[in-house]
Formats: structure tokens, sequence, C-alpha cells
């Protein structure tokens, strides 16, 4: 029996391992754009030694299904945050050219709790926060709590709402 659960760990590492290398030989090529052989070969070790020291970290559970249905719903969460993005922009840019800028800011922090509880839905959320013109994350725990300083109060009054329906879709937890 020790010898099946011994196999069952060095496959789910192995897997880890050759999940993390692919990524990184993909990333390298793109980024580098060399076709070189020697440039290429140095890609492989290059990969290699990131694959073995933190393929433990990037997947620790190989689950090729989950990861690429997140990444493909993470792919049709990003046009949505550049939307919001856009918007909070034309918001702010009104701010900023409005006559009466002191009555049209209205700094504040916001609390609200979600239901989020896994790490990365939680590091989402807060770093979509941060992005979106007029809040920025001031913390977010593991509970799901969050802190928000928002320019004006328009900023804040969709938090966490849809931004948090669409990121608890995209890593499967459910609301």
């Amino acid at each position: 029996m020790p010898n099946r659960e011994r196999f069952a760990s060095w496959k789910k590492g192995a897997e880890s391992f050759c999940l993390t290398f692919v990524l990184m030989l993909i990333l390298w090529f793109i980024f580098s754009g060399k076709t070189e052989p020697l440039l290429l070969g140095f890609g492989v070790v290059a990969s290699l030694i990131v694959s073995g020291f933190s393929h433990r970290f990037l997947f620790p559970d190989p689950n090729i299904k989950f990861y690429m249905t997140t990444a493909f719903k993470f792919s049709c969460y990003i046009p949505w945050l550049l939307v919001q993005i856009f918007v909070a922009n034309i918001h702010l840019l009104r701010i900023v050219f409005h006559p009466r800028i002191r009555e049209e800011i209205d700094p504040h922090i916001v609390d609200f709790s979600t239901q989020l509880r896994s790490d990365m839905p939680i590091a989402t959320m807060a770093n979509s926060i941060t992005l979106t013109p007029g809040t920025i994350t001031v913390t977010a725990d593991q509970h799901g709590e969050f802190r928000v300083h928002a320019i004006d109060r328009q900023s804040s009054r969709a938090l966490p709402g849809e931004m948090e329906r669409k990121v608890a879709r995209v890593f499967g937890e459910r609301r």
C-alpha cells in the first residue's frame, strides 16, 4: 500500500512538473521570439530549472481540466473588466474637469464582506477593484472581508455587486 501512495504522489508531482515546464517554455518562446537552436536550448534549460523550483507552488494539484476551464472563464472576465475600467475612467474624467471639483470628490472608506473564500478569487477581486480607477483596495483578508477607498460615492456604489459574482463564476465558487 505505501508503494501505491508513493507512486500516486510521484505521479502528481510529475504531472505538476510537466504542466509547469510546458507553460514556462511557451511563455519563454512568446516573450523571446527566438528560434535559433542554441537559444531554444537555453529556453528549455531555463524552463526546466524554473519548473524544478516552482511546480509545487504553481500547480499543486495538476487537474488540467480545472485549469483550462478556469483560464477560459478568466479570458471571458477580462473584457468585462476592461469595459468597467473604461467606464470608471470616463467617470473620473468628468470629476477632474468639473468646474466645482471639490463638490464632486467625496473620499471615503467602504467595508464589505463577500462570499469568496479561496485565495485566488479574493486576490483577483482585490486587484480588479484596484485596477478600476477611483477605487483602491486597502485590505482584503482570507475571510472575504474587504476595505476599499473610493474617491466618491458613485465609485463605491456597485461594490461588491457584479464584480463578486463574475469572479466567483470564474473560479467556481458558488454564490
